[in-house]
């Protein structure tokens, strides 16, 4: 029987809520930094994952079960699916095919001027990264991230990401805080 393949998620992904994927775990990519991307004709930044020697971030792998990539590489159709096996760590024995999702500056046009981050999607993300790592988690998300001098449009009233969650007062007020501590500043 062959392993089935897995991808590593770096943002939504982290928040179980937001897929069907059951077989995930906590693991770390190695030479890896999220990035807020810009691209020309969308009026919101997307997360994206850069190679970043000496850096690492964490996230969740999750098997994709018959290689069945259709629907995951429909939901991240901005990105391309990389290989990433040699710089993922887990604890999987033997260890899996991994690809990750990334956006080269090269596959799009760039936008004119930074695209606003939706409070709505940060809230999903941080509450993923809380759920898997804690507030120290939420921390390294935050600091293993660039691009937080984007505008942050404060969307939590109306959501504007398909997927967003409801937060408790305390994940709000998690994010607010991260937020304010990296002189961003919701609008």
């Amino acid at each position: 029987m062959t392993q089935d393949p897995y991808f590593f998620g770096y943002g939504s992904l982290v928040n179980r809520r937001t897929h069907d994927y059951a077989r995930a775990r906590p693991a770390r990519a190695q030479g890896w930094r999220r990035l807020w991307r810009h691209i020309a004709g969308r009026d919101t930044a997307i997360l994206t994952a850069i190679p970043a020697p000496g850096t690492q971030i964490e996230g969740l792998i999750a098997a994709v079960p018959g290689a069945d990539w259709a629907a995951l590489d429909l939901r991240e159709a901005f990105y391309d699916r990389l290989p990433a096996t040699d710089a993922v760590r887990h604890d999987l024995a033997p260890g899996p095919q991994v690809a990750i999702y990334s956006i080269p500056a090269t596959k799009h046009p760039a936008a004119p001027a930074p695209a606003a981050i939706l409070l709505s999607y940060l809230d999903v993300v941080v509450q993923g990264y809380r759920d898997e790592f804690g507030e120290a988690g939420v921390a390294r998300f935050f600091d293993t991230t660039d691009g937080w001098d984007a505008p942050i449009l404060n969307d939590r009233a109306a959501p504007l990401y398909p997927r967003a969650q409801s937060l408790t007062a305390a994940e709000t007020a998690l994010v607010d805080h991260h937020l304010t501590r990296l002189g961003a500043h919701p609008a």
